[in-house]
């Protein structure tokens, strides 16, 4: 835990469909929350004294773990600060925030990290951990010092979506971070090809005149990747893979025991390339969002389990950065507080159940970063979301965000699935008094 927390009351939630991601089931029953922790599951009776809410026969699951948030402390407070990524993540049902390095200036140094730090835990209502960049100012020369930002509390490694393009230099860096035991997360993308690319290559991208990335660059860069965690036995994980064509390299990589994991962005699984339509700069991201027989390939590794993580890859960007032409504009869109409503989409579509979600959203990243969250499970940390998946809404994007910059693709859409309330070591972050 990175922050000090009020840990809740005793609390005796009964009358809820549990989603437990560890045993991949769904069952009716009652749980006790209890310093800070999941104290007991399946009691009939509330303990004396113990706060009581009926859940009604809502879903109860394991708060979600984000891997990939991009806060704008230091340097970019004005699109996003820890206080409002905070409070979008607790209306969103995300517990555990695990921001990117990707800052200004980059999070490359012990000093910064500890910064950082101190600020989230001043300003957030759930949990914040931070990863550190890779290279000095994410530049791709010079190794940072991973062992002070290990002792630090860095919790993985990365240059985010600046590839480092030499192997050397990366190979130097994997080296020392498997000496270390510590996590390197690459971004699989060959950077000559992508450079310059605001969507994906193909008869879309022609007729609308904008410049292409073949998914053949994010094959590339992971075959890259897969040869350079073969040669020096880090521990890896790719952030986002988009394409069906590097699925095949992904498995052989697990089958031939490597230590790699996969992620994909939710919105790589509930969107497409023609979603763009009339040149809409909310759905420039990066990568650029895929061909519909990509997303269905990737909601499917999600489900089967050859993509490990689900994440929002929460990316604020103001007004004026996106209100450019196309190719000029920045790319990201926030996705903290439309991450649940997104996934259930794929609950809906029939493409994977409730636990298979969870297990993605909140359970897997957990494992993979060493945390003890994600489990519906006693001892389990009390972090919980207890949410309705059929609710119907419309986004409103300046009405129901928390985030200080707007820029989501699913303003003006219908969505399902609302967050009631999200409890955090015990204690109600959000929701109305139930």
């Amino acid at each position: 835990m990175t922050k000090a927390m009020d840990m809740g009351a005793t609390t005796f939630l009964t009358n809820a469909r549990l989603i437990d991601p560890e045993a991949g089931e769904e069952r009716t029953g009652n749980v006790i929350l209890d310093g800070g922790v999941i104290a007991a599951i399946g009691s009939a009776s509330a303990p004396k004294g113990a706060r009581v809410i009926d859940c009604g026969g809502k879903c109860l699951a394991p708060g979600i773990v984000d891997l990939g948030v991009k806060v704008g402390e230091p340097g970019e407070r004005h699109k996003e600060s820890f206080r409002s990524a905070g409070l979008a993540a607790a209306a969103g049902g995300v517990t555990t925030i695990i921001t990117r390095p990707d800052t200004l200036p980059a999070i490359d140094s012990p000093e910064t990290l500890e910064f950082v730090t101190r600020r989230a835990d001043e300003a957030g209502p759930v949990r914040i951990l931070h990863m550190a960049a890779l290279t000095r100012g994410r530049e791709g020369r010079e190794m940072v010092e991973i062992g002070f930002l290990l002792d630090a509390g860095a919790v993985a490694f990365t240059d985010c979506d600046h590839v480092v393009a030499d192997s050397k230099v990366l190979s130097r860096c994997m080296i020392y971070a498997r000496s270390l035991g510590a996590l390197v997360i690459g971004h699989p993308q060959d950077p000559g090809l992508s450079k310059g690319a605001a969507v994906t290559s193909g008869k879309f991208a022609s007729l609308r005149g904008l410049p292409g990335v073949s998914p053949m660059a994010e094959r590339m860069g992971f075959d890259r990747d897969m040869a350079l965690v073969e040669m020096t036995g880090v521990r890896y994980h790719a952030d986002q893979v988009t394409c069906a064509r590097t699925l095949p390299a992904l498995e052989r990589a697990k089958a031939n025991g490597l230590d790699v994991t996969a992620g994909v962005s939710i919105h790589h699984v509930t969107l497409n390339e023609f979603d763009v339509g009339d040149y809409r700069t909310f759905f420039k991201l990066t990568p650029p969002l895929r061909a519909e027989d990509d997303r269905v390939a990737m909601a499917e590794a999600v489900a089967s389990g050859v993509i490990d993580i689900l994440c929002s890859m929460h990316t604020p960007q103001d007004e004026e950065s996106k209100r450019l032409p196309y190719e000029e504009a920045a790319a990201g869109a926030v996705a903290l507080q439309t991450f649940l409503p997104a996934a259930m989409r794929l609950y809906h579509d029939g493409t994977m159940s409730l636990p298979k979600l969870f297990r993605a959203m909140s359970l897997n990243p957990s494992k993979r970063l060493g945390l003890p969250g994600g489990r519906m499970a006693v001892g389990a940390p009390a972090d919980l979301v207890l949410f309705d998946p059929d609710a119907p809404f419309v986004m409103d994007r300046f009405t129901m965000l928390h985030s200080k910059s707007k820029n989501t693709p699913f303003d003006g859409t219908r969505m399902e699935g609302k967050v009631l309330a999200t409890f955090v070591a015990g204690a109600q972050v959000y929701g109305r008094e139930l």
